[in-house]
This record gives C-alpha cells, structure tokens and sequence, in this order.
C-alpha cells in the first residue's frame, strides 16, 4: 500500500498524504472523478470506491463549547452532536460555520480530511471505525480518499474513540 502513497506524495500530494508518508503510515490513496452535481460527498466516494458506506467516514467540524472539534463518522449514519459533546468532556457541540471549518483546517467542504490540517483539532473518531481492518476517510480534496488502519487515523490524530454516529 505504502507505495502507492508515495507516488502520491511524490506528485505533490495533499497535506493529508504528505502527512501519512512523513509518518511512515501504511496507506493506499484512492481517486476518482468527483461529479459536482452528487449531493453527498460522503455517499459519491463509497459509491465511486465501491466500498460499503459504513467503511467510508466523513470528517465534520463541530463547535463544542467554543472549541471546534473534528468529529469521524460513518458516511452511512450523522454525528450524534451530544455524544461528541460529552466524548470531548463538553456540555454543548453544534455544527460549525463552513467558511470557519475551511479556513481552519486548510480543507475545502467535501474535502476535509481529519490528517495533516493547518491547525491541530480535538478529534473523534467514531467507536464503529475498529469493526473494520481499514478505513476510507478525505485525503484532502474532492475525489481523492486514503485508506488506512483506523488504529494508524486515531494515533495520528490523537483521537478520542466514541460512539458518536448515528445510523
């Protein structure tokens, strides 16, 4: 897998991508051509990969108590706002501005990707993610997902594993 990435990095690559090969992390980056008119980011990569909708995790930005905070779920269900709220130790989360979310993270919506953003979130990354050997999730641009354990996406992230989907 690691090779793949690193043909990926080579040709410039993502923050994200850049991210996973500085760390050495086993990883396989996957393409496909993005189609403006889809309403889901999310649902378009696990139709375009092929892969089931509960292996494919979307990246959300929540603001929990004035915090913002990166919350993984499965593209299958939405984000349980109290759960991330009390997985974090907050009282309170609710979704973020998206312009704030983009000037953030360096990431445009449907593009975020949990790795390698200009600033350091608090991460949750959904319990459901360890059923799986591994994972899809953003690596940075519409189009472009990266397939990883999500043991090597919670060590990367210093992510709080929680139960915070909901089917």
């Amino acid at each position: 897998m690691a090779k793949k990435a690193k043909k990926q990095q080579q040709s410039g690559g993502t923050p994200a991508t850049v991210a996973l090969t500085a760390a050495g992390v086993d990883h396989t980056v996957h393409s496909y051509d993005h189609d403006p008119s889809h309403t889901s980011y999310g649902e378009e990569a696990a139709e375009a990969t092929g892969v089931p909708p509960d292996r494919v995790f979307k990246t959300l930005v929540a603001d929990v108590d004035g915090t913002l905070t990166v919350a993984v779920v499965p593209v299958a269900g939405s984000l349980d706002l109290k759960a991330l709220a009390s997985a974090v130790g907050g009282k309170r989360a609710a979704m973020a501005d998206p312009a704030l979310a983009e000037r953030t993270t360096g990431y445009v919506r449907g593009g975020i990707s949990p790795l390698g953003q200009r600033k350091k979130l608090p991460t949750v990354l959904d319990a459901s993610a360890t059923r799986h050997t591994t994972i899809y999730v953003s690596a940075g641009r519409r189009g472009l997902e990266v397939e990883l354990s999500p043991q090597d996406l919670a060590k990367l992230t210093d992510a709080v594993l929680a139960p915070v989907g909901r089917a």
